[in-house]
């Protein structure tokens, strides 16, 4: 069904200016790449018997939209969100005066300005916003979603309680977005090899400049400058460490001085150009020539993430993944890293399968064109230090698909 848009018209277009083409660009179908998401969005909200969404998250707004604005902002202030139907107007409600940054995005119906209630933006006046945002809802739910019920993926206590007590129920929009997007196109699929590759161009130079007498921070400055540069968005975090910061792991990069044969270990959590995330881990020596315990470490890790990837192929169950991955020495055990898999997309994604001792996803299958990352993290308890790789995959028929392609070290 189509709709008439109300877009401004008033909204003046865009300058001409000269622009240097992004890496894959003009292999991207970016109207199949925004239509297809959109469905998958549409189609979930079907599966789970709901008729409507509303995105906060401004990963879900991208990926149900490819509308963004301020995304790191937007994560911890609600000041823009979406409505989607499965038969109605797709509603973007904007940031104020920001409507010019999504008017060509031809899948949005309607730009409203938003409705804000939270403290920050509106300090006393809060609660009255409050009742404007929720007769807003009330007026969408007499047309667009008439059992009442709508998925909601952020949102605050006092907004929960105001709509259930004009009878809407809010069920939570994290499931549908994330089986969503478990599955990629060959356009998303064409997103994250451009993502991989700027990253890979970025730890390149990391790797060519990494020298004794330079800080962690320095080196970590050197793969946000590329990912920029490039059209790259943000870092997720910034896990870098050296020496025997490396042992536990997850410290972030710090002033610390890197010397001379100490290992370097970093994890990119790279959100690249197009939004899609690029997330691989490497280890280096400074210097390039590894010790024999180093050699041990970064030996038990390569055959970690191998030993797990000759597993998975379309139709393998996570469970029986899970009994047979690859056995974490008990010395190395207390040190595992928080999962052995997960999902990768805009962001990491669904599923997360941890060690068995640990909970998490039981249940479920890969599939193919679902997208994936193998975690290792070699460190002894009491170590001195300690080895992190992690390779980015694509789920195939037989076999899985390598995306990244950074060589891994020559160790022997």
């Amino acid at each position: 069904m189509k709709f008439n848009r109300k877009i401004n018209p008033n909204i003046k277009p865009n300058q001409n200016f000269i622009t240097k083409k992004r890496l894959r660009e003009d292999e991207i179908n970016f109207q199949k790449l925004r239509s297809y998401r959109l469905d998958r969005v549409k189609k979930e909200l079907e599966k789970n018997n709901l008729e409507a969404c509303i995105l906060f998250d401004p990963v879900n707004i991208r990926y149900a939209l490819d509308s963004v604005n301020m995304s790191v902002y937007n994560m911890h202030n609600l000041t823009r969100y979406c409505f989607v139907p499965v038969n109605g107007p797709v509603i973007l409600y904007e940031y104020f005066n920001c409507e010019i940054l999504s008017k060509d995005l031809n899948l949005i119906d309607e730009i409203r300005p938003a409705i804000t209630w939270d403290y920050f933006s509106n300090g006393d006046q809060a609660s009255s916003q409050l009742k404007k945002w929720i007769n807003e809802i009330k007026d969408l739910s007499k047309s667009y979603f008439k059992s009442k019920k709508i998925a909601i993926d952020v949102i605050n206590g006092p907004a929960v309680t105001a709509l259930n007590q004009i009878g809407i129920e809010v069920v939570d929009a994290k499931l549908i977005l994330e089986q969503a997007r478990v599955i990629k196109s060959a356009e998303e699929l064409k997103c994250m090899k451009a993502a991989i590759e700027v990253a890979e161009i970025g730890v390149t130079k990391m790797r060519n400049e990494l020298k004794a007498g330079m800080t962690e921070d320095e080196l970590w400055s050197i793969l946000h400058k590329t990912n920029i540069e490039h059209g790259g968005e943000w870092i997720e975090c910034r896990i870098l460490s050296s020496g025997e910061r490396t042992n536990p792991w997850m410290q972030e990069s710090s002033n610390k001085v890197i010397q001379s044969g100490e290992i370097v270990a970093f994890d990119t959590d790279m959100v690249g150009p197009y939004g899609y995330c690029a997330d691989i881990s490497r280890t280096f020596v400074e210097g390039h020539r590894f010790n024999n315990e180093q050699k041990q470490l970064y030996n038990m890790a390569t055959d970690h993430i191998n030993h797990n990837a000759r597993l998975i192929r379309n139709g393998v169950s996570f469970r029986e993944f899970t009994e047979k991955s690859w056995k974490l020495p008990e010395e190395y055990y207390g040190n595992r890293y928080s999962c052995v898999v997960h999902g990768i997309g805009l962001c990491d994604e669904w599923p997360q399968i941890k060690y068995p001792t640990d909970g998490g996803q039981r249940e479920g299958h890969f599939e193919k064109n679902m997208t994936i990352t193998l975690e290792s993290y070699i460190g002894k308890v009491g170590g001195k230090e300690g080895v992190k790789l992690e390779q980015q995959y694509v789920v195939g028929e037989n076999n899985l698909e390598l995306m990244s392609h950074h060589p891994l070290e020559d160790v022997q």
